[in-house]
């Protein structure tokens, strides 16, 4: 499963979410300018990450179902 391409794309997407999640909560922790002027921006960005990652984990799901490899 480790050498299946779209595993890697899945969990790269997965990886990507939680670094923008990372940087919006410590931005948010911290206050000040930065989350004044990203705070809305990032999350908005994780939430069209996450849902990019959602369909690709569905997209896993559903070729692995078929018994693709």
């Amino acid at each position: 499963m480790l050498n299946d391409p779209l595993f890697m794309v899945v969990a790269i997407a997965c990886l990507a979410v939680v670094v923008i999640l990372m940087i919006g909560i410590g931005g948010f922790a911290r206050g000040g300018a930065f989350n004044r002027k990203h705070g809305n921006r990032l999350m908005r960005y994780r939430i069209i990450a996450q849902a990019i990652a959602i369909a690709l984990i569905l997209l896993f799901v559903f070729m692995r179902s078929r018994g693709g490899q």
